[in-house]
């Protein structure tokens, strides 16, 4: 059985026959022009079984700008990897590449 519309708005009841609910639902992130990205590049282990991964943090942007980045990556380094929630993550060790491939496309790296 299909949830009613009001439960899943959390409006029950309102008298005012002009009320008109207005949903504040995720408004999508705007990506910051290259220049602005302050992105960090480091390696991890933590939580891989000890297998090492690069990790790119802090992408401003939307998700499908943060996929497009990360296969450009992907392919430069030529490993496999994922991103999400302003994360990219790449198999292996590859900080140099990835920092030269991210600077070459104008974006502002640090760490």
């Amino acid at each position: 059985m299909e949830k009613d519309w009001k439960d899943r708005l959390g409006v029950v009841f309102s008298t005012n026959p002009k009320f008109n609910y207005e949903h504040s639902g995720d408004e999508e992130a705007v990506t910051l022009p290259p220049s602005d990205q302050k992105l960090r590049v480091r390696i991890d282990r933590k939580k891989r079984n000890g297998k090492i991964v690069t990790l790119v943090e802090g992408f401003v942007g939307t998700e499908d700008d943060l996929k497009k980045l990360a296969k450009i990556l992907k392919n430069k380094c030529g490993v496999g990897g994922s991103a999400k929630e302003g994360e990219i993550i790449l198999q292996g060790e590859h900080v140099p590449k990835v920092r030269e491939v991210l600077r070459g496309l104008n974006y502002s790296v640090h760490g």
